[in-house]
């Protein structure tokens, strides 16, 4: 079984600096020269990046390569920063329609180069759940295989960094053959409501941007303040979709539960459920650049396309 690692950069194979950790080329490479199987190929992403200075971009070349490659390989691996990782891992669900192989995400909390490293068996985990997990996009950490259109960083500093909520839908979008889609340059913005916060940046954001991602309080509620009615107000004339999802990591939301929500709703805002932050912004940028219809946006966000939401 022949599978290709795709070293994007990341934490895996950093290298101490005066300015600290950074990317360096070799350090992945060698382990794999000392304990991968020859069946494992290494395609290397130069320049390897820190995953904080990853853009959606970043996703279509991963994507790219995948597709690229997509017949030579029955399974594909790639190694990624901790801190974006799971906006890429949501991203190649939405990018890869069709996708009939396993592709495995995994990273480590502390380099390779250094004693006590989590990037060693974290790889390792990576190459054998290639062999055996089912056709989707997963992230493999701390020896849990994890849904890649649900997975979030849950912590910071600790080797078990990540979580997911669990889904009975495959984290792939399903086709009849591999199509690879691609983002655009549409902007995004997040906005997230707060006790009193002010509304000037929530109208700029509804007059320039091209989409938008709420992230509101629990199970769906907002304040119901004149300036946030009418920076939702413009992006209804305007036709750009607005996404909410819930400030907290657990549980999602179903708007309508409170009569809170009722500013959302008399907007047309479309109810993220249990979507993660990752998830809605990676299904967001998609849509934006799959079609220019309001419309046919509107019902992309609302269908869940690979286990992103829970129907």
């Amino acid at each position: 079984m022949k599978t290709l690692l795709i070293h994007t950069g990341g934490t895996i194979g950093m290298v101490a600096t005066d300015a600290g950790f950074a990317p360096a080329e070799g350090v992945v490479e060698g382990f794999l020269a000392a304990h991968a199987p020859d069946t494992v190929d290494l395609c290397l992403l130069s320049p390897l990046i820190d995953s904080a200075n990853a853009t959606p971009a970043d996703w279509d070349r991963i994507a790219a390569t995948i597709a690229d490659q997509y017949a030579a390989y029955d399974a594909f691996l790639v190694t990624h920063g901790t801190d974006t990782l799971a906006y890429t891992a949501a991203a190649l669900c939405f990018a890869l329609e069709g996708l009939g192989k396993p592709v495995i995400l995994t990273g480590a909390m502390l380099p390779l180069t250094v004693e006590g490293s989590d990037g060693g068996q974290n790889l390792l985990d990576a190459i054998v759940a290639a062999h055996g997990a089912p056709a989707g996009v997963w992230v493999q950490f701390a020896g849990r295989l994890l849904h890649g259109a649900r997975v979030r960083k849950s912590h910071s500093r600790a080797l078990d960094a990540f979580a997911a909520d669990p889904s009975d839908i495959a984290p792939r979008r399903l086709g009849d053959t591999l199509l690879r889609h691609t983002t655009g340059p549409a902007k995004t913005a997040f906005l997230s409501v707060a006790p009193g916060v002010p509304t000037d940046l929530f109208q700029h954001a509804a007059e320039t941007c091209d989409g938008l991602i709420l992230r509101c309080y629990g199970s769906g509620t907002a304040p119901g303040t004149p300036g946030l009615a009418r920076a939702l107000a413009t992006a209804r004339a305007r036709d750009i979709p607005v996404l909410a999802v819930s400030q907290c990591p657990e549980g999602g939301m179903v708007l309508g539960t409170y009569a809170a929500a009722a500013i959302l709703l008399d907007h047309g805002v479309v109810d993220g459920r249990d979507m993660t932050v990752e998830a809605a912004y990676a299904k967001l940028a998609y849509t934006l650049a799959e079609s220019p219809d309001p419309a046919t946006r509107r019902a992309h966000l609302e269908r869940s396309l690979c286990g992103e939401f829970t129907p």
